[in-house]
């Protein structure tokens, strides 16, 4: 028989987390990324488009996920699918910067969008598969616990990957050096992923009768999405909450135009960014249950380190830049997660989680605009301030939602 916050899934759930953060933060979008693209390319927007396909693929799937999800009693089998997919896009890449890397460049840099757009795209699929089993398999109080336990395993994994990268990055040429950390890093990918797909799932007691078509069900999505004007709010609040992504990605750009960067100083800037993560999940969110002020703060601490970013010149500063992106990004992380979850009905859960995470993700192509700005501008200061403009009123408006009551909390 089933038993709802089995210690076993927790322990997975938390494994998972690990050797997955362990595994993908040396493509980690606001450092690694950007200069492993630079490299192959001299053009910015080159750069702002590899972020934005890193995480922009799942958009265009994620209505479709749902619409076959509504009606899914169990989502493992599906979620092990898109898993070994990830897997497959994630393990090419490493294969085809080893394989072709400078000998042409153009051909590695396709093969390289073309495998993170699919690890993207499958995600789509994972990301709603995924909410749907956290809100299965754990009570609210006991999801709190491995959800703050998954963040900080990640972390931690995370400050590992930085100090591997670090080396492997100071000790190997590029492109050897990203494609040895791509290649080590599938078969981490794959503990993570084989690990999480023995979880114990039940089967779910409400589900939809599907529609006959996807257009009938996108019909449907928008009839729920109009008819919710917290749901609308809340899209509003997160997809601006998404304007950091207009600058974070070139921030290390400039600080390599500042001082010279090399692997330790890279892997030292992730350690960072790791342990604002680890500082938020231990010391700050997990003491907040009220997940608008949760949102609220997060748009307080990326301001603060865009702010910093403006008049930044030096390691340290950059450093400190780094740690407040860690511990905003984990902020809203937990909080978007929860607030979707909290206003959806059990049975329509997989479609409030896709209409407010496919809309909102169109906020994952501000770097290809924060791109264009800046290699046609060449102004650092001004994408940094239009981001700071965008979150200050993503603020203004988190502060206009009001608390929700709800069982389905995520932590």
């Amino acid at each position: 028989m089933y038993k709802i916050d089995n210690p076993k899934n927790n322990h997975k759930n938390v494994t998972h987390a690990f050797f997955l953060a362990l595994a993908i933060t040396i493509a980690e979008p606001s450092t690694i990324l950007p200069l492993m693209v630079h490299h192959f390319s001299d053009s910015v927007i080159m750069v702002g488009l590899f972020v934005a396909l890193l995480r922009g693929g799942a958009i265009v799937i994620q209505l479709y996920a749902a619409f076959h999800a509504q009606a899914y009693k169990k989502v493992l089998p599906y979620l092990a699918k898109a898993f070994f997919f990830r897997w497959l896009s994630w393990f090419s890449i490493g294969v085809s910067i080893y394989f072709i890397g400078d000998s042409n460049k153009d051909l590695t840099l396709f093969m390289i969008g073309l495998g993170l757009f699919f690890f993207s795209f499958t995600a789509g699929f994972g990301a709603i598969y995924f909410k749907e089993l956290q809100a299965k398999l754990f009570s609210k109080k006991y999801r709190g616990k491995t959800m703050a336990n998954r963040q900080v395993a990640g972390s931690i994994a995370s400050i590992i990957s930085g100090g591997i990268a670090g080396y492997v990055l100071a000790n190997y040429e590029a492109p050897l050096s990203y494609a040895y950390l791509f290649l080590v890093s599938s078969a981490i990918m794959a503990i993570g992923f084989m690990t999480f797909v023995t979880i114990e799932e039940p089967e779910k007691k409400k589900v939809l009768v599907k529609e006959k078509n996807f257009k009938l069900f996108l019909k449907n999505a928008l009839v729920i999405l109009k008819k919710d004007k917290r749901l609308q709010q809340q899209i509003v609040v997160i997809f601006l909450s998404f304007s950091y992504f207009l600058s974070m990605p070139f921030v290390i750009l400039n600080a390599n135009s500042s001082f010279t960067l090399n692997g330790w100083m890279l892997g030292g800037f992730i350690t960072l960014q790791m342990l604002g993560s680890i500082i938020g999940s231990s010391f700050l969110w997990r003491k907040i249950h009220n997940y608008e002020k949760m949102l609220s703060l997060s748009f307080i601490f990326m301001i603060a380190a865009f702010t910093l970013a403006l008049f930044a010149s030096s390691i340290y500063v950059y450093g400190l830049i780094f740690l407040l992106f860690g511990i905003a990004l984990d902020g809203f992380n937990i909080s978007g997660m929860n607030l979707v979850i909290e206003i959806a009905p059990e049975e329509k859960r997989p479609i409030y989680t896709a209409l407010q995470t496919n809309i909102t993700s169109f906020g994952l192509f501000f770097p290809v605009l924060g791109g264009f700005l800046l290699q046609y501008l060449e102004s650092y200061t001004l994408i940094y301030t239009i981001s700071i403009v965008l979150l200050s009123l993503g603020l203004l408006l988190s502060l206009q939602l009001k608390e929700t009551q709800h069982d389905n909390l995520v932590r």
